[in-house]
């Protein structure tokens, strides 16, 4: 069975050809070992967020954790800077080289263009960014040779992920809405509601996503990653047109949305996206349903312990459900909720979709 969109995001789809035959190069990293390693001399692994900050117990907080993790099993500093806007991310990732770092990790989409010039203006620093291609001009190449991609595959996840929220829902209707629009967040929505469409065809339903179109490329934004009014408001907006689970996309949103389930009484199931959001922010355990996942952290960690031993490369790691680099976490508060077969039919569309045998393709897929 083949699911897709229609339409397609100029230069982007250009650069996913490069993915294709990289994709194999991106074996799942791995987080054990490396406790006895000695850093190269100098070896500085540094990092700079983007406007969430470090504590947004989701995107930006992943990605640190892995830093921190390699750096304390090599027993140096990690220096980071933490940006307020993007008007920040040229200045900060200077900042960085000026305080001799030998690695810098960039996090996220938005830091594309700073990081490219700043990695071409000092070519003896070593560079990975997190779930961006760091091709600006759309030729199909990194932009830098000393830069590292960090990309992921999230539609595969998220497809599970809507699947699991329409077998959960009993008004019908399910709500997405994110941050920025950019694929690093249209990528969850477009495999949320093509794995909800996917419920529909093989179990006679009629469930519905509100908040996107996956055809159209187009939905609900408020235009940044902050928990705030706007983003409870949008959140409250699909609650009130009947969505009994909301995928908040962009980081700290989902606190947000969260806000706005509880002031309508709290029987929505909340989903989280990059970190397990359960794990990360113990307020929201109670109507977290799941989280789609990105292993952010042990893609990081392993791209500095390369680097700290001497053997930085720049093939990107591509993070999918074969190597586990996305995943769906387990269903938290809502284990006695699910049906009883859920885990299993879940269990079965993974294993299709790593066959080849359900296409899950979204316009922002590396």
């Amino acid at each position: 069975m083949t699911i897709s969109t229609t339409q397609k995001l100029i230069g982007l789809t250009a650069a996913a050809g490069l993915v294709l035959g990289l994709s194999a190069c991106g074996q799942a990293p791995e987080a054990e070992g490396g406790s006895d390693v000695e850093a190269v001399k100098g070896f500085q692994p540094c990092m700079v967020s983007d406007e969430g900050g470090f504590d947004d117990k989701s995107f930006n907080q992943l990605g640190y954790e892995g830093l921190q993790k390699a750096a304390a099993e090599l027993d140096v500093k990690v220096i980071e800077t933490e940006s307020k806007s993007a008007s920040d991310y040229a200045a900060n990732l200077d900042g960085l080289v000026d305080a001799g770092c030998t690695f810098i990790v960039s996090v996220g989409f938005m830091l594309s263009e700073p990081t490219v010039n700043t990695a071409k203006a000092n070519p003896d620093v070593q560079f990975a960014i997190i779930d961006d291609w760091a091709d600006n001009d759309f030729d199909g190449t990194t932009d830098a040779p000393n830069i590292k991609p960090l990309v992921f595959d999230t539609a595969q996840a998220a497809f599970l992920g809507g699947y699991a929220a329409a077998d959960l829902s009993e008004s019908g209707t399910l709500g997405t809405f994110g941050g920025a629009k950019i694929p690093p967040v249209t990528i969850f929505m477009d495999g949320f509601q093509l794995g909800a469409e996917y419920y529909n065809e093989q179990n006679d339903a009629d469930v519905k996503v509100i908040g996107w179109d996956v055809e159209k490329q187009d939905g609900q934004f408020t235009g940044e990653f902050a928990a705030n009014d706007t983003a409870k408001q949008m959140a409250q907006g699909l609650l009130d047109q009947g969505a009994d689970v909301l995928l908040p996309v962009g980081g700290p949103v989902y606190q947000s949305a969260a806000e706005a389930i509880r002031d309508s009484g709290g029987t929505a199931a909340l989903m989280g996206v990059d970190a397990n959001v359960f794990d990360t922010d113990p307020k929201v355990q109670d109507i977290l349903f799941t989280s789609i996942m990105k292993s952010m952290d042990i893609a990081v960690y392993d791209a500095a312990m390369e680097a700290a031993k001497g053997n930085f490369s720049t093939d990107p790691f591509v993070g999918v459900l074969e190597n586990e680099g996305v995943s769906l976490s387990g269903f938290n508060s809502f284990e006695d909720k699910v049906s009883d077969d859920l885990q299993d039919r879940l269990d079965k569309i993974s294993a299709d979709i790593i066959a080849g045998k359900i296409k899950v393709e979204s316009p922002s897929s590396p």
